[in-house]
């Protein structure tokens, strides 16, 4: 019995986010569900107008069982959608909660290190910073402006990890039972900094696993120059916010 065996005896759940992504979705849900038969994948799509959505319902009927899809009414942020995808995988019972791209740029064949290493870990990222990991495939500018993107977030928030806006990651269940995922505020590019602050503010043991972080097989990307300043500029308020939280969350629990 390999690691991945032994962790699938408990259930496990990839949730992906979709805007616009015609092009990949059909493919890469087949491939995460090939990584092993009781993996199961929650899409969340926000009323893409390319039909992403019919394609991943299309996807419902030839997974037994193994497929959901939510369809919101309208594009709402993609934190948001990670947070509608996390309940509905608590609902549906998961122990171990999955989120990554619907595009490709994180590899389905890394799923299986992410998972194997949640036996040690609360919170495990796939982390393009680590030893082994890497940004293949992104022009120079890209490279640059995700490189200080996450050294401005992780020296201003103190967390000891790598990759702090990563949005490859496996959490354990109770790290959601202990979250209120209602009050996380982010919606868009922050979102993977400020779910990773709360963890770590929270104590929850993370770690990080090497992934090498590829371009978009098809479709345009959502990432702009202008996202990425406007989620940033969140990032001081965040500290503040996430610190009174927890908090006042430590002074209810006695």
């Amino acid at each position: 019995m390999t690691g991945l065996d032994k962790e699938v005896s408990r259930r496990i759940t990839v949730v992906i986010p979709t805007y616009n992504e015609a092009g990949n979705i059909p493919g890469l849900v087949p491939k995460v569900l090939s990584i092993h038969e009781d993996i199961s994948v929650i899409v969340v799509d926000d009323n893409s107008p390319d039909g992403t959505g019919k394609l991943a319902d299309d996807l419902v009927g030839l997974s037994a069982g193994r497929v959901s899809v939510i369809h919101r009414e309208k594009k709402a942020g993609m934190g948001r959608a990670y947070v509608t995808g996390f309940k509905r995988a608590m609902e549906d019972g998961a122990d171990l909660i999955l989120q990554m791209d619907a595009d490709f740029a994180h590899d389905p064949s890394y799923l299986p290190g992410l998972i194997e290493n949640s036996g040690d870990a609360d919170v495990v990222v796939g982390s393009r910073y680590c030893p082994g990991g890497d940004l293949s495939g992104l022009s120079l500018p890209r490279r640059l402006l995700s490189r200080m993107a996450n050294a401005y977030a992780r020296t201003l928030l103190g967390i000891p990890i790598r990759d702090v806006t990563g949005g490859f990651k496996c959490y354990r269940r109770r790290v959601f039972e202990s979250l209120d995922l209602d009050r996380i505020r982010s919606t868009g590019f922050a979102f993977q900094v400020e779910i990773l602050y709360k963890c770590f503010l929270r104590g929850f043991r993370i770690t990080e696993f090497p992934i090498v972080f590829k371009d978009r097989h098809s479709g345009r990307s959502k990432m702009s120059l202008g996202i990425i300043l406007e989620g940033l500029s969140l990032v001081p308020r965040m500290k503040k916010l996430a610190r009174s939280e927890f908090a006042e969350q430590s002074k209810k629990n006695g």
